[in-house]
């Protein structure tokens, strides 16, 4: 048997036994020939390829039993000659087909790879917020990655695997039995001596392929955690370095004893498997031998039967754990419809409008909303802790009521968890309301595309995010054609032009990841620089200045003023100082609006605004 056919045996066995017992779901397999489709014409010609592949493999042997025994034997030399010459020249189109059926494999197996990873990419970014809160990165990243590897071979290597060895076995084993019953009677029952070392060194192998791919998981969330910027603060100022060390080192060092267990296993199921192989050639020589003493068989036929006998146990062992292998790809696929099939929570409507041109207002008109339930957004299958939650978040928002004339700031202010941000969110639709509605310019944003709505929104956080990518790219997240003018006219707006002109390489410089190479205060006016490249007509601020030192919020407070100029804004703040000049101050608390006016109003009214405004002053 060739070292090829050992291997595709040993790694079909090896793979993970539990999963032919997995039920699928009704519609599975038709949904997966819908896959197919668009690559049926390259499907039914890389059968062609395993066919007659499979034809091949008996050909040469019977070329060589007729080569011997009407030609070597009786001393036909120009029958010899011509023999051999088609001999190569059928391995020459083995090759030959061989290689046109690997051309088409790839073909099938890469359209298809890019097929599902676009689709999932595609449905992946349509989820709402709520559903990444939940979602753990790297099962997302597997579902793209292995899941939809494990999915294409599917058409490729289960499908022609299969095939080929079942028009192999039935091949081999018609035309042994035609040359030779005896021979191959001998030969069918070494087959249990054959697939014992084979199932035995593939049960060990389940086992420590599974440990292995658990600690390779523990060393790369450990990774993860610790090589981004915030993790190696962390660990700098807080961490144990030698009990980090250790804790990794423990784990390199199981995956290593694993990989050397793994390696002395392989060599032995290899090594049994030639030996059972050269037995079962020794056995059929012998009885073969007799035979051809006998006159009872010729020496091509038995020359040909032991070439035929290193072509039997390959597709038998093979097909033995055929349910697997079919299974393993089913379930491939039926993990990546999962994903696909998770409905986005926040979704446009049939027919849905896009905003209005013009100035906008802002309706908020009895508002309430509890955040989802993690069956509603997310699957178990995705988080790192699946369990489930005993106690809901209960109701957020409780009744709010309030409207922004188009051109004009209402400021958000009350303690933490009073449901500023929530307002915020909900405005471009990151979470959809639980009941009443939110509206700009009397059209509930229900109604409109989430597209439209979400361009004429711009939101400017706390800690604003930065891909670790160039300036030029950060800003043109935004605007993807803006001119360099434009870039720079938004960034001397934003009061960050001095810093980046000073820089080396200007617009080209790398802001590390999240921006960290940048301070606060300078990430903070880069992120309202691409705020205003991007010109929306309503502002979000949610605590922008919130941790900035006094040097660093003027320079921000002098680039939100410019945000802010003749756009509709809602600001959320903590310093009160920030928002004396909105037009109406909303505040909040445990969900609900307790008082509303301007700020000479509300102290005037000498309620919870007048206190923390007050403590701010006397904390000041």
């Amino acid at each position: 048997m060739s070292q090829h056919a050992m291997w595709m045996s040993f790694r079909s066995l090896t793979q993970d036994q539990s999963v032919k017992d997995q039920k699928l779901k009704p519609g599975t397999v038709k949904r997966i020939a819908y896959y197919a489709l668009p690559y049926k014409n390259s499907l039914i010609l890389f059968l062609i390829t395993v066919v007659i592949d499979a034809l091949l493999v008996v050909s040469t042997p019977l070329l060589l039993r007729k080569l011997i025994d009407e030609g070597v034997v009786p001393g036909d030399c120009n029958l010899v000659t011509r023999l051999a010459l088609l001999v190569g020249l059928i391995a020459l189109g083995d090759a030959l087909v061989s290689m046109i059926g690997r051309w088409f494999s790839a073909r099938i197996g890469e359209g298809l790879i890019f097929d599902l990873r676009t689709q999932v990419f595609t449905h992946i970014q349509k989820q709402s917020i709520a559903f990444f809160t939940r979602t753990q990165t790297g099962a997302l990243i597997s579902r793209i990655n292995s899941d939809v590897i494990g999915a294409q071979q599917a058409f490729t290597t289960t499908l022609s695997g299969v095939i080929s060895n079942l028009l192999s076995l039935t091949l081999v084993i018609g035309t042994m039995l035609i040359l030779s019953w005896q021979i191959t009677i001998v030969a069918l029952l070494l087959l249990p001596a054959f697939l014992f070392p084979t199932k035995w060194v593939g049960r060990k192998l389940q086992k420590l392929t599974r440990d292995s791919f658990n600690l390779n998981a523990e060393m790369s969330a450990t990774m993860t955690e610790r090589f981004n910027v915030s993790g190696a603060l962390l660990v700098s100022l807080y961490g144990n370095l030698s009990k980090e060390n250790s804790y990794f080192s423990t784990r390199a060092r199981k995956v290593a004893d694993i990989g050397i267990t793994i390696a002395l296993l392989n060599r032995i199921f290899f090594i049994a498997l030639t030996s059972i192989a050269a037995v079962a050639t020794a056995f059929a020589y012998g009885v073969g031998g007799h035979l051809t003493i006998n006159k009872e068989i010729t020496l091509g036929t038995l020359l040909a039967i032991t070439a035929l006998l290193a072509r039997l146990y390959g597709p038998l062992t093979a097909l033995s754990n055929v349910r697997v292998d079919v299974m393993t790809a089913l379930v491939s696929f039926e993990r990546v419809f999962e994903v696909l099939d998770l409905t986005p929570m926040v979704r446009d409507k049939e027919n849905a409008k896009t905003i209005a041109d013009g100035p906008l207002s802002i309706q908020f008109a009895d508002v309430r909303f509890s955040y989802p339930r993690a069956e509603e957004i997310s699957l178990a299958s995705l988080e790192a802790v699946a369990k489930p939650e005993t106690i809901q978040s209960g109701e957020i928002l409780k009744g709010i009521s309030f409207d922004v004339p188009s051109g004009t700031m209402t400021a958000l202010v009350g303690s933490s968890g009073a449901g500023k941000t929530t307002i915020s969110a909900l405005l471009p639709r990151l979470y959809d309301v639980t009941s009443g509605s939110i509206s700009i310019c009397g059209e509930d944003i229900r109604e409109l595309t989430i597209e439209s709505l979400r361009q004429s929104i711009g939101i400017v956080t706390q800690d604003a995010h930065m891909f670790h990518d160039t300036i030029a790219a950060n800003l043109l997240y935004a605007k993807a054609d803006a001119t360099d003018l434009e870039m720079e006219s938004a960034c001397k707006a934003a009061q960050i032009w001095e810093l980046i002109s000073s820089l080396p390489n200007g617009f080209d410089t790398v802001v590390g990841e999240r921006g960290h190479r940048l301070s606060g205060g300078e990430k903070q006016r880069l992120a309202i620089a691409r705020l205003l490249l991007k010109a929306p007509r309503i502002v979000i601020l949610d605590e922008a200045t919130a941790h900035l030192d006094s040097e660093n919020e003027a320079l921000v407070q002098e680039a939100l003023s410019t945000a802010l100029k003749e756009r509709t804004s809602i600001v959320i703040a903590h310093r009160l100082s920030t928002v004396r000049a909105a037009n109406q101050i909303l505040v909040l608390d445990e969900g609900q609006i307790k008082e509303r006016g301007s700020h000479d109003e509300l102290i005037a009214l000498n309620g919870i605004y007048a206190d923390l405004y007050q403590r701010q002053s006397f904390a000041g």
